[in-house]
C-alpha cells in the first residue's frame, strides 16, 4: 500500500510540475523539510528539499510570475523561454517522482519515466488551455488572472497530492480530460468556420 501511495503521490506532483515548474517544487520540497507525508532525507534526493535548491526555486517563481505580467507573457508560450520552460518541468518532474519512489526504499529510474510522462500531460493540457483563456481575457485581466490560476491550480494539485496521495491520480485523469476536450475544440471551431464561408 505504501507503494501505491508513493506512485500517487508522485503522479500529482509530477503533474503539478508539468503545469507550472517552480511553485509546486517549492511546495513539494518545503514539505519534505517539514517532514509532512515527505522526507527525503537521508536518499540521493535530499538536496530537492535543501535551502539552496528552496531558495533557487523561489527566485524562479518570482521570474515566471513577473515574466506572465509583462511584455514577455507571449514568450511563455511559445519560443525558447518556453522550451526551457518544458525541458525544465519534464526533468524537475522526473525528479519529484523517482524521489517519491526511493524515499519509499524503491527504484527510482521508475520515477523519472512516469515523472517525465506526468509532467509532460500537465504541460500538454496546461498549456493550450492558458493560450485559449488568455484570447478571451483583456490584457489587464490575463496579466492577474492568468498567474493567479496556472500557479494556484499547480500548488493547490502539489500540496494535495503529498497530503491526500490519491487525490494525485485524480489530478492526471482531470488534466488528460482536459487535455482531450481541448484537443476536440479545435476541430469543432474551424468546422464553424467553414459553415460561415
Amino acid at each position: 500500500m505504501h507503494l501505491v501511495f508513493d506512485i500517487f503521490q508522485g503522479i500529482g506532483i509530477a503533474a503539478a510540475i508539468g503545469i507550472r515548474p517552480f511553485l509546486p517544487s517549492v511546495a513539494a520540497g518545503a514539505l519534505a523539510a517539514a517532514g509532512i507525508e515527505l522526507d527525503f532525507s537521508h536518499t540521493s534526493y535530499s538536496f530537492l528539499q535543501s535551502l539552496p535548491f528552496l531558495l533557487v526555486m523561489v527566485i524562479g517563481t518570482v521570474l515566471l510570475v513577473t515574466m506572465s505580467r509583462g511584455a514577455w507573457a507571449t514568450q511563455l508560450e511559445r519560443g525558447p523561454v518556453a522550451i526551457s520552460l518544458a525541458v525544465l518541468s519534464l526533468g524537475l518532474g522526473g525528479l519529484f517522482f523517482a524521489a517519491s519512489l526511493v524515499r519509499g526504499h524503491h527504484a527510482g529510474w521508475p520515477g523519472w519515466i512516469g515523472g517525465v510522462i506526468c509532467a509532460g500531460i500537465g504541460l500538454a493540457a496546461a498549456r493550450p488551455f492558458l493560450v485559449r483563456l488568455r484570447a478571451r481575457l483583456d490584457e489587464a485581466a490575463a496579466a492577474i488572472g492568468l498567474p493567479v490560476i496556472s500557479d494556484g491550480s499547480a500548488l493547490l494539485m502539489a500540496v494535495l497530492s503529498v497530503v491526500a496521495p490519491p487525490l494525485g491520480l485524480v489530478a492526471l485523469l482531470l488534466l488528460l480530460w482536459l487535455l482531450f476536450a481541448g484537443r476536440g475544440r479545435g476541430p469543432q471551431k474551424y468546422a464553424g468556420l467553414r459553415i460561415l464561408r
